[in-house]
């Protein structure tokens, strides 16, 4: 399986991979750079499912007209301009009926299709072994420091140069705080994010270190897996630094977008009441409101971010291999070369 799959993630043997499930299965997670040809609709498997419970034969004969009228549909439409050379991978859930009934037609046709032995559930078991096995193959190089240090925009100016850099934020769709939240732009489910994960890991070089910003066990909703938890403790630590008024101008910058919806951002900030009290989430309500956006970020660092990093930085107690004084609000190419050169 793991050839197999590894393989597949080059997509050098096939043209197109195409799956064959639910628009929500294919929401969910896929296959990397796969493409949804449902052959059922949400609504109909729904409708095939629970007719199964009550009789299966129907169930089957329902489900069969329904899957011949779709792939008539993407027969007509989506893959149309076809070549007779093309050479789809084509799966579902297990490599059932739903993918065996269109590559059956489409190889009936002339085209070369293979089905996915075990389906996205043979892939999705490959994408947890990955993640076992595959962090501690690389050696890490972890940026840590208070919010709006600027650690994130150290990482572009190093890919920028070359360097190999995993941006766990950047998978995640989220900044990792309480106000991490991306405007207009959902996490992925976990099961995408972990597919995300192992596809990054798989572009990278073992023999090379990886830049990467020191996370919790959680960014936003997401989960990190413990085997990357563990290859990110055994690696180097650099500690990026940056004063107060630059954090603040950093975070008024990147974070403007939240006083567009005050009552989201009020409602956010109320989450935080058991640690600080109503009084003083009231007041930063008011500043909120009066659009005070220096002297609202200047206190949620001195009152909530540096202490909370002092108490749950999950790499508090592991020792620092050299420090980087940086303006996150200045151009960092010079930062990021004087960081390359001592990796």
């Amino acid at each position: 399986m793991k050839d197999q799959f590894a393989t597949l993630a080059e997509r050098s043997r096939f043209d197109e991979i195409i799956d064959v499930r639910t628009p929500a299965e294919y929401a969910q997670d896929h296959l990397p750079g796969a493409i949804n040809a449902p052959v059922l609709t949400d609504a109909e498997r729904i409708v095939v499912g629970t007719l199964y419970k009550q009789n299966p034969f129907e169930a089957t004969r329902v489900g069969a007209a329904m899957v011949a009228r779709n792939l008539a549909q993407h027969l007509d439409t989506l893959f149309a301009d076809r070549p007779h050379t093309w050479r789809p991978m084509v799966y579902c859930w297990r490599g059932g009926k739903r993918s065996g009934s269109m590559t059956a037609w489409m190889n009936l046709i002339g085209w070369r299709a293979r089905q996915l032995a075990g389906g996205y559930k043979a892939y999705r078991q490959w994408v947890l072994e990955q993640l076992v096995h595959i962090p501690g193959r690389f050696q890490f190089v972890l940026l840590t420091g208070y919010t709006g240090c600027g650690k994130t925009r150290l990482l572009e100016a190093l890919a920028a140069q070359g360097a190999q850099v995993m941006d766990l934020e950047g998978l995640a769709c989220h900044r990792g705080s309480i106000l991490g939240a991306l405007p207009d732009v959902a996490q992925p489910s976990q099961k995408a994010f972990d597919s995300h994960l192992v596809m990054a890991l798989a572009s990278m070089n073992t023999d090379r270190p990886v830049f990467i910003e020191a996370e919790s066990k959680r960014v936003g909703l997401l989960h990190l897996p413990e085997a990357l938890m563990q290859a990110m403790r055994a690696g180097r630590v650099v500690e990026v630094q940056a004063d107060t008024n630059a954090r603040v101008a950093y975070l008024c910058r990147d974070y403007a977008h939240l006083f567009a919806q005050p009552a989201l951002f009020k409602s956010q900030l109320s989450r935080l009441t058991a640690l600080h009290g109503k009084q003083m989430i009231e007041h930063w309500h008011a500043l909120i409101e009066q659009q005070a956006m220096q002297p609202l970020f200047t206190e949620l660092i001195t009152h909530h971010y540096d202490p909370a990093y002092r108490r749950s930085s999950p790499l508090k107690h592991q020792p620092v291999g050299c420090t980087l004084q940086i303006d996150p609000t200045s151009d960092l190419r010079s930062a990021a070369t004087s960081l390359l050169a001592n990796f």
